[in-house]
């Protein structure tokens, strides 16, 4: 299971040093050239990247930034009224802009000064594995691309402004840094897939869509639904469950659509807890035993 459903990713190739990005007719850039062209053009960069060398700079489109400040400033008035305290304080710590789309190099070396944590580009979806293994050296695989104008409120990609404005605050914050190298301590110990899976899907509903008591009141926590506008303005409609790590394990979820069904946690050290716990039980036969 790879970060958003096979049928949406985008296909990526290079052959003879072209590098070629072809989108799904369900895409919302589906037809759109010459976004495509700008597409590839971030792809290969990424593709180009040495390890060790400082990420690629990219040129963004004058569309890329007004995409970037007509969703930052959404997103910020929904923070305040949905976004839990903690993200809130440890968001401001980047300092990002928001007229213009920001650079991930910069936001890495922020985020490295913090916590040590770097982000790394990746030039579209990362194997589940590969994803998750390199956070237990503290490296996260983040895209650069910006989703497609057209779709501003929600993106069924992890685009920049979900990896910057979602898991960038996370990885800003030594307790929840720990956490997301936790999970990748745990993958690596792994070799049942099915065991790969179950990490991934207790990730997807805490670290990208779980929600957080707080003062009697429902706050997001989770990185896709706080890149969300559409889906946060609604989630407290959704079926809203108790952590429940067999309750997760059979829940389904659409990475390209809102969720159906959320898990919440009484606060912030519940979460803490509940991940810690599972990350360090975990082993290849835990999948068949819950």
């Amino acid at each position: 299971m790879d970060r958003v459903a096979k049928s949406y990713a985008p296909l990526i190739e290079e052959r003879d040093g072209k590098t070629t990005v072809t989108l799904s007719e369900d895409h919302p850039g589906f037809g759109d050239r010459r976004y495509i062209e700008h597409r590839e053009r971030i792809a290969a960069a990424a593709l180009h990247a040495r390890t060790g060398d400082p990420v690629p700079y990219i040129m963004y489109s004058e569309e890329d930034d007004a995409t970037w400040q007509l969703v930052t400033t959404s997103l910020s008035k929904l923070h305040k009224q949905y976004a839990a305290a903690e993200y809130l304080a440890h968001f401001d710590a980047l300092n990002l802009p928001s007229d213009r789309a920001p650079q991930l190099r910069d936001v890495s070396d922020t985020i490295g000064e913090l916590t040590g944590f770097k982000m790394t580009p990746a030039a579209g979806i990362v194997g589940t594995t590969t994803f998750y293994g390199e956070l237990a050296n503290r490296t996260f695989n983040a895209t650069q691309y910006i989703r497609h104008p057209s779709q501003p409120r929600f993106s069924p990609e992890p685009d920049m402004i979900h990896e910057i404005i979602g898991h960038g605050a996370h990885l800003a914050n030594e307790r929840w840094a720990r956490m997301y190298e936790l999970v990748g301590k745990a993958v690596l110990r792994l070799s049942n897939p099915k065991a790969v899976q179950l990490v991934s899907r207790v990730f997807w509903f805490s670290m990208e869509c779980g929600v957080v008591e707080e003062k009697g009141e429902l706050k997001v926590w989770g990185a896709s639904l706080l890149t969300s506008a559409g889906e946060m303005a609604q989630f407290r409609n959704v079926d809203i469950r108790e952590l429940d790590l067999a309750g997760m394990a059979k829940q389904g979820y659409e990475p390209d659509a809102y969720q159906p069904v959320l898990y919440k946690a009484r606060s912030l050290g519940h979460f803490e807890d509940f991940l810690e716990d599972f990350l360090t039980m975990i082993d290849d036969d835990t999948p068949d035993a819950i």
